[in-house]
């Protein structure tokens, strides 16, 4: 984020403009509508701007520009089109800790007008940080179409009933269904018809009844391997009803951004010396003791939480304590980092079956069919298998795999710091540790993993050696 978002109050408040053209008036016409104490510095004014000033509605400092103008002022814009003035106009507002727009110049601004769209007490702002102004204005115009005007006298109502709403709904959840009802029920649907004496009787008759204490929930939301346009639409919804998120470890930080900014959020990865069935046991009563306390809770797994990450062990304790529960799939990492590196699970040429596998640890290893892994015309995904790639090549080259088949580790899939590793069977760890390949990384094994070097098309790739690239994200 390259710029702080803020919304100022202006009311009163006296800020200076500084040009008296027509980009002057438009910005001036703006500030007075924000109802700001707005005065206009130049040597001349457009006749709008000379009639605003006859009314007294905006007053005019007539002459060249002057520093001594910024004393009073909380804002300036520089509209004068002449950049030499409009520097000297930023400068003194950085010698005297004021905010400085410059039209059209970012390089001289401490602070951007947004493209605005309007439902107030709803007000939307957009912002390219100055370098993209055409993309704010289209993006703008595709939310003047969705956002309803209704929205406008919805929030006017809402703001007046607010003080009574949060006396009738003192819980947070209860306040909180109460508003999307708002949103979504007959009054806004009342307001679309330009009635607002009926909306605000179905507003008070709605807010005099009692609302039944709700049952909390627990949804098991699978987030993707990491880039956070993979999360599902059903999952976005559920982050964003939660009163609580227990999340993994792997989980990005991005994906967390879209979250409701008031959840409780707590990680519930491996703590240090604690043993996985202790993690597993502990989220486990987190559940419980949320979802029982009648909250919304959101489980947020990396991947999804039906391929190895135990979801189903927690719904059967969910079940057993009889809470309400549902699942949101998320984009696995085998499909996920396979997509990614340009490597198609299945191919009609080379592979008629795909297996996941967990190479987590030894034990499970050990309770792998290795005769049947090791055949070929198949893919193999091995899940969190970078620490153990010798046992792995070993195993499989020893039960009869080709020792030269195709082999791709894939470093932070989807992310932007991915690493794609092309290697054989035979040389995969020692490639592996040359390139310091860590976890997470998802192995792929099988011919499909040679397509990797001509279809790959994201993040970094390392070949053969010497024929590594680096490609286009």
């Amino acid at each position: 984020m390259t710029l702080f978002p803020i919304f100022a109050d202006l009311r009163g408040r006296p800020v200076l403009v500084v040009g008296g053209g027509h980009v002057a008036e438009r910005k001036a016409a703006a500030l007075l509508e924000a109802g700001a104490d707005v005065r206009v510095g130049a040597p001349g004014l457009t006749e709008n701007l000379r009639r605003w000033a006859g009314q007294g509605r905006v007053r005019h400092l007539d002459g060249a520009f002057d520093p001594a103008w910024l004393d009073p002022a909380w804002l300036v814009v520089a509209a004068t089109g002449d950049r030499a003035v409009n520097a000297a106009v930023a400068a003194a507002g950085q010698e005297r800790r004021v905010l400085v727009n410059v039209v059209d110049d970012p390089a001289l601004s401490s602070f951007q007008v947004p493209s605005i769209v309007d439902r107030s007490p709803l007000i939307v702002a957009i912002s390219s940080s100055g370098v993209a102004p055409v993309l704010a204005r289209r993006l703008r115009e595709r939310l003047e179409a969705l956002l309803d005007h209704a929205l406008g006298p919805l929030g006017e109502l809402a703001a007046r009933y607010r003080a009574q709403i949060r006396r009738r709904r003192p819980e947070l959840g209860a306040r909180r269904r109460f508003y999307d009802w708002l949103l979504d029920g007959p009054v806004a649907s009342l307001l679309r018809q330009s009635r607002a004496g009926d909306a605000e009787h179905a507003l008070r008759e709605a807010l005099e009844q009692d609302e039944a204490p709700a049952p909390g929930r627990a949804v098991l939301v699978g987030a993707g391997p990491g880039d956070p346009g993979l999360l599902t639409l059903k999952g976005l919804r559920a982050l964003n009803e939660a009163d609580v998120i227990l999340y993994d470890r792997l989980v990005s930080e991005e994906i967390l951004a879209l979250a409701r900014r008031d959840a409780e959020r707590i990680p519930v990865g491996k703590l240090p010396g604690e043993d996985h069935n202790a993690t597993q046991a502990r989220i486990h009563e987190l559940l419980r003791e949320h979802a029982l306390a009648g909250r919304t809770v959101v489980r947020l797994k990396g991947g999804d939480a039906f391929i190895f990450g135990r979801g189903g062990e927690e719904l059967e304790s969910l079940r057993e304590h009889g809470i309400a529960y549902e699942v949101v799939p998320g984009i696995t990492a085998a499909l996920a980092c396979a997509a990614y590196a340009g490597v198609p699970l299945t191919h009609r040429e080379h592979s008629q079956s795909v297996h996941l596998v967990t190479a987590h640890c030894r034990d499970s290893e050990d309770t792998l069919d290795w005769q049947a892994l090791a055949r070929g015309r198949q893919t193999l995904a091995f899940y969190m298998g970078v620490s153990q790639l010798d046992t792995l090549a070993g195993r499989l080259i020893a039960h009869g795999r080709d020792a030269g088949t195709p082999c791709v580790l894939v470093e932070n899939g989807t992310r932007p710091q991915q690493r794609t590793l092309s290697a054989t069977l035979a040389d995969l760890p020692a490639r592996a540790r040359e390139h310091g390949i860590r976890a997470p990384a998802l192995l792929i094994v099988g011919e499909v993993a040679g397509l990797a070097g001509r279809l790959g098309w994201f993040g970094e790739h390392l070949g053969e050696p010497g024929t590594e690239r680096r490609l286009a994200a």
